[in-house]
């Protein structure tokens, strides 16, 4: 079961509304979940649960409340723009200000692992470059990956894409990513396209959803 807490960003003082869920069981460590462009919808409630019952404290936090508080669109042309608009607006730095603000939190009490689709794909890596106290990332068909596959990162990272995916080619980033960090894995899931973790949507196998999500959950357990 989840709430609603509210955190504040180091950079500016922002304060931010976030999902929050408390571990089932034992905690094994805190969890980050970091949203598509479309908010906190129903696809980021349900992996809040999931990390929730694997026995982590979970936060997924409002990545464009500055835009919007709030902020949830339908996966849509309309809810596409709105989004790419409000993560344009946003920018980097507000962004890992958010995510360092969510570390911080976590940290407290264990380690803290950060997960991401799409725009929260890009952001994992970003995070992993720029913020501090992340024990390891695990990226989802982020789409600007392969342009900063050169930086350097700070704790173990995974990559996960799509071979059916329009918007990445997933060839290309492996190829980036692999000669820039030879140490990372990079899966690409025959059967799906973009947003496969989101259980239902058309580019989505459910075989494919739940060894992304075993082999995350392995990195993260390896990293305790």
């Amino acid at each position: 079961m989840s709430d609603t807490i509210t955190l504040t960003a180091g950079h500016d003082g922002f304060q931010f509304t976030a999902l929050h869920a408390q571990p089932e069981g034992p905690r094994k460590g805190g969890v980050i979940v970091i949203q598509e462009i479309f908010g906190l919808d129903r696809y980021v409630h349900e992996d809040v649960a999931r990390w929730a019952a694997l026995g982590f404290e979970v936060i997924a936090p409002s990545m464009f409340d500055r835009q919007e508080k709030g902020f949830t669109a339908e996966h849509d042309p309309a809810g596409f723009e709105s989004g790419v608009k409000y993560a344009m607006a946003n920018g980097p730095d507000n962004a890992m200000g958010d995510l360092q603000a969510c570390i911080d939190f976590l940290g407290q009490r264990g380690p803290v692992f950060m997960v991401g689709y799409c725009y929260g794909g890009t952001m994992t890596w970003l995070a992993a470059s720029r913020c501090t106290g992340l024990s390891a990332g695990s990226s989802y068909y982020g789409s600007q990956v392969g342009g900063m596959a050169k930086f350097n990162l700070s704790c173990p990272v995974i990559l996960h894409l799509g071979r059916k995916d329009g918007h990445i080619p997933a060839d290309e980033v492996k190829t980036a990513v692999e000669a820039a960090h030879p140490e990372i894995p990079v899966y690409i899931y025959e059967n799906s396209g973009h947003g496969f973790n989101n259980d239902g949507r058309p580019d989505s196998d459910l075989a494919d959803a739940e060894l992304a999500r075993e082999r995350t959950l392995a990195l993260f357990l390896a990293n305790t």
